[in-house]
């Protein structure tokens, strides 16, 4: 998982952007948070996770004990180089501001090249893309690998298991207009829980089996790589399960700050996973032959028959919040793609009034819906899903690794040597993952390709369709200081008000103002030429927020500026130009808005099924009106036709 997760972030985690400086919560309410969002993915791996690598380390046999110490060293190598290492010691330096995530790194890195921004943005549009594949098979996978251990209290169960997965999935789909708040406050204490059950339970197995400690020796996972060959390299695709949730590390920076991840991790979440898997491979140890069991489910048989049905319940609330934080992560991640001109304005609907971080977007909600339930319904399996998992978040953290490598080259001015230095080895461990678990391509990961593939074709569309709409309207536009100097010299009749005319480019008249003065023939006593820009930042200080510039007696230019985490509030902002001297009032103002309606060209720069894309892409764009929170009864829309 990655993302950019920390919608949920508890009641009690304030954000004010700044990486550690948190307004109101304190530094345990915020370790207590992480460990509940930013946790849950990765804290469900143990569900699925060894089960996956000792099935294909086993090859369909009995699992030897050399192979289980090679296994679970494997993964416990995994933990510390991959998460601890990568995530919490390098990555989590890299903030933008404070916020973490590849688009925040995307948008960081971009500071300090220019050259090749185009390929920044193309790694930005991966990842992104990547992740929403994550989004779709975290839901289907951790719910369906809970459920399924009713099948250890009785066969006659399995039947059931789809279907009370389908069950649970759409009522957690269907409370999520109601907004996260309210259930992110029970989502620390839950997964402290059961990070203490998940590690206390293995305590009686490694017990029987101490030897199992002897994986914590890494020749342990070189001997099994060495000595297994192409068992060896798929096994490690299996392996790979241990540590997706690691992108959320960094993702959530912002919102529970640096400090308070890292210590959640360090104290809580990896000596609990690293105890759980031991105990799990100490079973398999004293009895090999288990893996050769239909209902070999290693996590579930570490717990006395008494206490299967509660763990398997609790499991089950595990894994609804670990896909929980996965579908905000989406909402997040399309809220900043919107931001960065990557995605057409979508309706994004805020559930909470105390954080900017709650928000719900139904478009983005029923598609990510739909897909879940297709994989359920598709897979019917933890296992089968299981081969579907993996590549899109080994996809994400190679480009994460890259982009990091030129932040510390060019934004922080390391030497390429040194950058190259620090991040090569993690790079050479992501594409290793990456070709582990491009393997399962045939039998599953297709899936996260393909949805990629169309995410990334969408995002790609959109960002060149709109820069092409711009340069052509661009060359039918009259430079604005010309029409203004035209304007003062010979009026046409004034009308009292103001007026707000709205554009992308400032320095042409907007289409807007042309068809007012051509069709009505009047002009407002003040003509305001707003942009709205979005920075590179997450957020932007209120003192930042407005850029007023008069051009004339009559007209005056007023750019607002917004982060890329933030949701534009016209109004709101406006009302900060009263302190730098326009006399805005809302009620005596008028918002002149053009409304596109786009045909395509004969000859427009991309292919005409391209074309039709993005003109149904714009179809589907959110109104102007609502996106930028202007009150509908001050708007006053233009129409024009334009070719692209």
């Amino acid at each position: 998982m990655n993302p950019e997760v920390a919608a949920t972030a508890p009641e009690t985690a304030a954000v004010n952007g700044h990486g550690d400086t948190h307004s109101t919560a304190g530094f345990g309410a915020l370790t207590l948070g992480s460990i509940g969002v930013v946790y849950g993915d990765i804290g469900t791996s143990p569900l699925y996770a060894l089960r996956e690598a000792v099935v294909a380390a086993s090859a369909g046999g009995t699992a030897t004990p050399q192979a289980v110490l090679g296994v679970i060293s494997l993964i416990l190598w995994a933990l510390i180089i991959v998460v601890t290492l990568k995530y919490v010691v390098i990555l989590l330096r890299a903030d933008n501001n404070g916020e973490g995530g590849t688009l925040a790194l995307m948008a960081l890195a971009q500071r300090g090249v220019t050259k090749a921004a185009g390929t920044l943005v193309l790694l930005g549009i991966i990842s992104a893309a990547l992740f929403f594949g994550d989004a779709v098979i975290t839901p289907a996978l951790s719910v369906l690998s809970a459920i399924e251990g009713i099948k250890l209290l009785t066969p006659a169960f399995e039947p059931y298991i789809v279907p009370i997965t389908v069950v649970i999935l759409l009522a957690l789909f269907a409370v999520q207009s109601r907004g996260t708040a309210r259930v992110a406050s029970f989502f620390g204490p839950i997964m402290l829980v059961w990070f203490l059950v998940i590690g206390l339970a293995a305590f009686p197995a490694i017990a029987q089996r101490p030897e199992v400690l002897l994986a914590f020796n890494p020749l342990y996972a070189v001997s099994f790589m060495v000595h297994h060959g192409i068992i060896g390299f798929i096994t490690l695709g299996a392996v790979f399960l241990a540590v997706t949730g690691a992108e959320a590390l960094y993702a959530d920076l912002g919102h529970f700050g640096k400090k308070p991840i890292q210590t959640a991790w360090l104290v809580i979440v990896l000596p609990a996973l690293a105890l759980n898997y031991l105990g799990q491979g100490a079973l398999v140890i004293a009895d090999p032959k288990v893996v050769e069991n239909p209902t070999f489910l290693p996590f579930f048989l570490m717990f006395p028959d008494w206490a299967r049905l509660p763990m398997v319940l609790l499991a089950a609330v595990a894994t609804v919040i670990a896909s929980q934080a996965v579908i905000t992560g989406a909402y997040s991640l399309t809220r900043q793609a919107i931001q960065l001109g990557l995605m057409p304005r979508f309706e994004i609907r805020h559930t909470s009034e105390a954080h900017s971080g709650q928000i719900y977007i139904p478009r983005i909600n029923a598609l990510l819906l739909v897909a879940v339930m297709l994989l359920v319904l598709m897979f019917r399996s933890s296992s089968a899903l299981a081969s579907a998992y993996g590549i899109s978040v080994t996809g994400t953290m190679v480009v994460t690794a890259m982009m990091g490598f030129v932040v510390f080259w060019k934004v922080w001015r390391w030497t390429p040597i040194a950058a190259a230095a620090l991040i090569a080895p993690f790079l050479f461990l992501d594409f290793t993952f990456l070709a582990a678990n491009l393997l399962k391509v045939f039998e599953g990961g297709w899936v996260p390709l393909a949805l990629g593939s169309l995410v990334m074709l969408v995002m790609y569309t959109w960002r060149r369709g709109s820069r092409l709409l711009f340069e052509k309207s661009r060359k039918l536009e009259f430079p604005l200081a010309d029409l203004v100097a035209m304007l003062e010299k010979r009026p046409p009749q004034r009308v009292s008000g103001t007026a707000v005319f709205l554009t992308s480019d400032p320095a042409s008249a907007p289409t807007a103002l042309m068809h007012s003065l051509k069709h009505y023939k009047v002009l407002h006593e003040k003509n305001v030429i707003l942009t709205i820009e979005t920075a590179p930042t997450p957020r932007i200080d209120p003192s930042e927020r407005v850029r007023l510039e008069p051009i004339s007696a009559t007209f005056s230019k007023v750019t607002l500026r917004f982060g890329f985490m933030e949701s534009p509030n016209v109004p709101r902002a406006l009302a900060i130009a009263r302190k730098l001297g326009w006399q805005f009032d809302i009620m005596s103002t008028s918002f002149f808005l053009s409304r596109r309606a786009l045909k395509p060209a004969a000859h427009s720069g991309m292919p005409r099924w391209q074309d039709h894309l993005f003109i149904a892409l714009s179809r589907t764009a959110n109104d102007a009106t609502d996106y930028f929170q202007i009150p509908s009864g001050r708007v006053v829309e233009v129409g024009t036709q334009v070719t692209v």
